[in-house]
């Protein structure tokens, strides 16, 4: 037995796949590429491929990472040969390494996530608008959002899950101009999306942005330490 850790896109192409369609792809592509890929036993077996955190629907991403178990390793530039004609547009395969058999769970260790949101400034507002957006929102102590789910209502202190100050810059085209990076915390209790924390601001700050014209990219996910950032794959 092996295990095999992968660091793969979900592109523009696929976006809107949701977390589960976009594991049988990669699924699909494992098969056809003849991959030796391990199965879990009973009456209705699976392969053996984790992911490392799930991305919601509409959010692309430079980084995600997923560990596959092989019956028997492979030559890793054999395999990378076999599967990346196997993927489909959106999904590109970056990287790939053997990580000992026995080594925590993604979902148990990956514990940042980096993200960039792009958008346009609204018409008729100025660059001026964003800036005291941004900096009335970094300087609250407590950020509090309302998530209304199936299960009832909750509150969530924004705050306590963004690591840094939310960072603003101006980009060079037209449209669009500007773009936002986040780093969020994913911990054992749950964490927050970045369309929530873009919420806030629209709503709450003022930020002169479409909210729903926005693209969400998720740019990395990392184990860090507090200091320290490092991808999955340097382990």
């Amino acid at each position: 037995m092996a295990k095999l850790r992968l660091k793969i896109t979900k592109g523009n192409p696929i976006r809107f796949v949701s977390h589960l369609d976009f594991a049988g792809t990669i699924e699909r592509a494992v098969r056809r590429a003849k991959l030796p890929a391990a199965y879990s036993e009973g009456f209705n077996p699976h392969m053996k491929l984790a992911f490392a955190s799930a991305l919601a629907v509409g959010v692309t991403s430079e980084a995600e990472y997923l560990d596959l178990e092989l019956t028997e390793a492979i030559d890793i530039a054999l395999l990378e040969a076999r599967l990346k004609p196997q993927l489909p547009a959106g999904i590109e395969l970056k990287a790939a390494k053997y990580v000992e058999q026995h080594s925590k769970a993604l979902m148990a260790v990956v514990n940042l996530a980096a993200y960039e949101i792009i958008g346009s400034l609204t018409p008729g507002k100025v660059w001026d608008a964003v800036e005291t957006s941004i900096d009335n929102f970094n300087r609250e102590v407590e950020v509090i959002y309302v998530k209304q789910s199936p299960k009832g209502r909750r509150e969530i202190d924004i705050k306590e899950y963004l690591t840094e100050p939310v960072v603003v810059k101006p980009l060079p085209a037209k449209q669009p101009n500007l773009i936002l990076n986040l780093a969020i915390k994913i911990t054992p209790g749950g964490s927050v999306k970045p369309v929530e924390v873009l919420t806030v601001l629209t709503d709450n700050y003022g930020l002169p942005v479409d909210k729903d014209a926005a693209l969400i990219n998720r740019i990395g996910l990392f184990i860090t330490n507090g200091k320290v950032w490092r991808s999955p794959i340097e382990l």
